[in-house]
């Protein structure tokens, strides 16, 4: 085995037949600093094993970033990378791997990178909040795509007019995209079963010690039902009439009409179910939904608080003080 395939098939004892084939995928990971390193290792991980079971380089890697020195991920650790993505033209798939603080990272120099590379028919991607690069490179418009849950709510009020779908992972033509996390070994499990078959990709799964292969289609959290530790029908609207309606003023009697309950059923509900009030309940949420704004744009904290649907900042402030122990403001800061 020459040195070159030897970076890229590794020895196994477990072994999956296939054809030999003619050239491998090549996969480009581009490292944002603060990226996450469990999306990074469940995206490259898989198509090391393909390649261990084969015995053949069904995939090639390189690893790079935007000067070519090494990146720390959101742990802390440096990641050695290849070169300097700036100074490559990959020739097949191009995945970008951010993490926390994504649209401070995905730089204009990427996206325009990025861009080129799509309009000359690459396939390109985020794992885990990867898609900033992607929006901030125009070529999301139209397209299904995903990010972490954690960042949907700053990344709809940076880009309110893309959607981003709550699922693990999107295929989208030559634009694919996951969650982050083990989400990204979803991703490649779809990959290794699209192009080389349910065997070898059932055999990657097992390696891996997954015991269910997700969809695309599958959500990313539980369900609310799930979350709440509860089947009660009432009780499942009741949150859900709630949570849409976080920018608006609180409105038990809505809700109640809505449900055709009383605003003291309702209570009682939320005090059997969930042990807190639903005005308890509203304000938890609200300051939930502020701090993600707080920490994923630049929004300044008296447009956090309307967008939490608080009639003063000092009020919100207050409030996030109480919960978080830190002002909103210093919050925001924190690290700059």
């Amino acid at each position: 085995m020459s040195e070159n395939a030897a970076r890229y098939i590794a020895k196994g004892v477990a072994h999956v037949e296939l054809p030999a084939v003619a050239s491998p995928v090549a996969v480009s990971f581009v490292l944002l600093p603060k990226f996450t390193m469990l999306a990074f290792a469940s995206a490259i991980e898989p198509l090391r094993i393909a390649n261990q079971l084969t015995g053949q380089a069904l995939f090639r890697w390189d690893v790079l970033s935007e000067d070519g020195r090494p990146v720390t991920c959101s742990n802390g650790v440096p990641v050695m990378v290849d070169g300097a993505f700036g100074a490559a033209q990959p020739e097949g798939i191009v995945l970008v791997c951010s993490g926390v603080e994504p649209e401070q990272q995905a730089s204009a120099a990427l996206a325009d990178w990025l861009r080129g590379l799509w309009r000359r028919g690459r396939v390109v991607g985020g794992l885990c909040t990867g898609a900033y690069a992607l929006a901030r490179a125009g070529i999301l418009k139209g397209r299904r795509f995903t990010l972490h849950w954690e960042n949907l709510t700053g990344f709809s009020e940076t880009y309110p007019d893309l959607v981003a779908a709550r699922q693990v992972f999107c295929v989208d033509e030559r634009i694919v995209t996951c969650a982050g996390g083990v989400a990204a070994a979803d991703l490649m499990l779809e990959i290794i079963h699209e192009r080389f078959g349910i065997a070898l990709s059932q055999e990657v799964m097992n390696m891996c010690l997954l015991t269910q292969r997700r969809r695309q289609g599958d959500e990313q959290m539980t369900s609310l039902a799930a979350r709440l530790g509860t089947r009660h029908e009432k009780l499942i609207e009741a949150v859900a009439f709630l949570e849409a309606r976080i920018e608006e003023p609180f409105d038990l009697d809505a809700c109640a009409a809505q449900l055709h309950l009383s605003r003291r059923q309702i209570e009682r509900l939320f005090s059997r179910y969930m042990g807190v009030t639903p005005v308890r309940y509203m304000n938890d949420l609200r300051l939930q939904h502020g701090r993600a704004l707080l920490a994923e744009t630049d929004m300044s904290v008296t447009e956090v608080a309307i967008a939490c649907g608080y009639a003063s900042s000092s009020h919100f402030s207050k409030s996030f003080r109480v919960k978080y122990g830190v002002s909103p403001y210093r919050f925001s800061h924190f690290g700059k």
